[in-house]
């Protein structure tokens, strides 16, 4: 236990990036039609797992944890989910909202732009990637894509072992996105650089 904490990849979860993501995304939806809260965490964690892949660094910072509908953000989770959760932010609260109606015969719970938080901490590559993501799954229904991540292989169902939660290691998803050894080395080495200085400027 204590070898695999030492190897363990955290990296630092940016609030400000995820509220800037998140509203990203809710504005590429538009007016039209309220997206779905399931639906806005399936594009967060797919965003963050297509960064990895092509930059080898998460937009948002998030762990990374396995649920019945498949994979989310875990902070973000908690941001997010209807009735409030375990976490709060005061920026998140800003410019986001949950929203939970019962207009329709089953209650729906969706997402809402209060105000627009910009986008000057996200990067051109990270706009490029959300989009992306956005135009294959962002119009698709929420459950779809929760079953679509289902085949990730970095998912397992965690109530097969007595659980609701399970973390997902970000080194095995790494490896899963056929990062190599090295690769792998200096993602932990800049993810624990950016842990050090979070703290010295915090």
């Amino acid at each position: 236990m204590e070898q695999r904490a030492l190897l363990e990849i955290v990296f630092s979860f940016d609030d400000v990036k995820a509220t800037q993501a998140a509203a990203y995304l809710l504005k590429l939806h538009g007016d039209a039609d309220a997206m779905s809260y399931l639906g806005l965490l399936k594009l967060l964690y797919i965003g963050d797992r297509r960064s990895l892949e092509k930059r080898g660094y998460p937009i948002t910072g998030d762990s990374f944890v396995a649920m019945k509908y498949g994979p989310v953000l875990s902070h973000i989770y908690d941001y997010v989910k209807p009735n409030g959760g375990y976490a709060s932010s005061d920026y998140w609260n800003r410019y986001i909202e949950t929203i939970s109606t019962t207009r329709s015969p089953h209650k729906k719970v969706y997402v809402t732009l209060i105000d627009d938080p910009g986008d000057d901490e996200l990067s051109m590559a990270e706009e490029t990637i959300l989009q992306g993501v956005y135009q294959e799954f962002g119009h698709r229904d929420p459950f779809a894509v929760a079953e679509w991540t289902h085949d990730l292989p970095e998912w397992q169902d965690p109530a097969n072992f007595g659980k609701k939660v399970m973390p997902i290691d970000a080194q095995e998803l790494l490896s899963y996105l056929h990062k190599s050894d090295q690769d792998i080395i200096l993602i932990r080495e800049i993810a624990e650089r950016e842990r050090f200085l979070n703290q010295v400027n915090g």
